[in-house]
């Protein structure tokens, strides 16, 4: 599969400066061995503890704690940026080959490209005399450390969204409010451990690590239960989606479709990632109400009914998605679907117009129309029964995935 080029550009920085690194560090050779080995044993740890799409906090705070690493047992240390990079990425190396995983190549590049860069605040300055002549080592260095820290998440987070933007193609903004955000929970988490272990290991040295990998790993656990329980949950939801579809009211895979391209239009209109979620969520059943129906709806294409009957199957709906214990924000969505779309919330605008479009395309066969044809009716019926923005952030959307099975979409004349 073919990278776009920012992520090809990324993961290429991270190769580069782990060998210009590597080359520096055999010319002038490895300082204070046993840090060295310690945490690069840490950075093994937490990424053989480590599953794909949870997060990791362990590996993360090592090489924030060894990057901002100036004592060690109240002995100054010497190492210097190209020792970071080489020993985190050899920690990191170690423990995805000792668990026999595939590496997350994005996920490498932006340990390197983040603990080097928090790396190059640091220890120039402070192998130079600039901290201790200027700052010493009490309230302000501590200080000192949380500021490197917050700009080393802001990194972070700027090229988190940056690779998710050139794989997806989704709006910049809202994907880097997503990163922020996220540097709340986990992200604040780890880089506070980052501080905390450095100033620790400053203190009493190396023995403050074991301390740190017990709370650490039981966080990671945690997550991992966590994911175990949402991946439960949307399976759940997915089911009950189909239920229409077994019954014989609505088009295979209708639901999902709806789901999918909702989400992406939400994300095109700059909802974030909780709000996409509860999107997602409401797409997936927004159909439940139909099971209400004496006669299944032609093709379950409710586009096509009355208004007053669109309101009449998405309140009951709604009033089975509050019995499954799905956030009230789900069953309200649902509800709000057939309303005017003046008076719909904005995930309400988005679940309706998608559907409509499912319905009216017909991808699946069955259908009331094409894709083109499809698009262009919502076209005509915006600022009646659809919002102009929704619908061409959904044109926007198509264009993009070609998802109109090869047909160009053309922009509004």
């Amino acid at each position: 599969m073919k990278q776009p080029p920012v992520v090809l550009a990324v993961r290429a920085a991270a190769l580069l400066w782990v060998l210009l690194a590597l080359v520096l560090l055999v010319r002038d050779g490895l300082d204070e061995p046993a840090a060295a080995l310690a945490f690069g044993l840490l950075v093994c740890l937490g990424e053989l503890a480590h599953r794909g799409g949870e997060a990791a906090p362990l590996g993360a705070a090592g090489t924030l704690a060894y990057a901002l690493l100036g004592h060690c047992g109240g002995e100054t240390t010497a190492h210097g940026v190209s020792q970071v990079v080489v020993v985190s990425t050899a920690g990191a190396a170690l423990g995805v080959l000792a668990r026999r995983g595939r590496p997350d190549a994005d996920r490498c590049a932006r340990r390197v490209l983040v603990g080097g860069f928090a790396a190059v605040l640091f220890q120039p300055a402070y192998n130079s005399g600039v901290v201790d002549g200027l700052i010493g080592h009490g309230t302000l260095y501590a200080l000192l450390l949380a500021v490197l820290l917050a700009l080393t998440g802001l990194c972070e987070a700027v090229l988190g969204a940056a690779l998710t933007r050139a794989r997806t193609g989704h709006p910049y903004g809202p994907l880097l409010r997503d990163e922020l955000r996220a540097l709340r929970g986990i992200g604040s988490a780890v880089c506070a451990t980052g501080v905390v272990m450095a100033l620790a290991v400053g203190v009493v040295g190396l023995w403050a690590l074991p301390v740190f990998c017990v709370p650490l790993l039981l966080t990671q656990l945690s997550f991992r239960r966590y994911g175990e329980v949402r991946d439960t949950y949307r399976q759940t939801i997915a089911s009950l989606a189909r239920a229409t579809e077994i019954a014989g009211y609505t088009r295979p895979g209708h639901a999902h479709r709806v789901a999918a391209l909702a989400a992406a239009v939400g994300r095109e209109l700059g909802l974030s990632g909780n709000e996409v979620t509860v999107l997602e969520y409401a797409a997936l059943m927004h159909d439940i109400g139909q099971l209400s129906l004496v006669d299944p709806v032609p093709a379950g294409a409710t586009a096509s009914l009355p208004a007053d009957e669109q309101r009449r199957i998405a309140l009951l709906g709604g009033a089975v998605v509050r019995r499954t214990g799905v956030p009230a924000e789900v069953a309200a969505v649902v509800e709000r679907q057939a309303d005017p779309y003046r008076e719909q919330p904005l995930a309400a605008r988005i679940v309706r117009t998608v559907n409509a479009y499912d319905d009216l395309s017909g991808e699946c066969g069955g259908g009331l129309g094409g894709p083109l044809s499809a698009l262009e009716r919502l076209r005509l019926d915006t600022g009646r029964e659809y919002q102009s923005e929704v619908v061409e952030s959904l044109a926007r959307v198509l264009r993009r995935e070609d998802r109109a099975l090869g047909v160009a979409l053309s922009p509004p004349g």
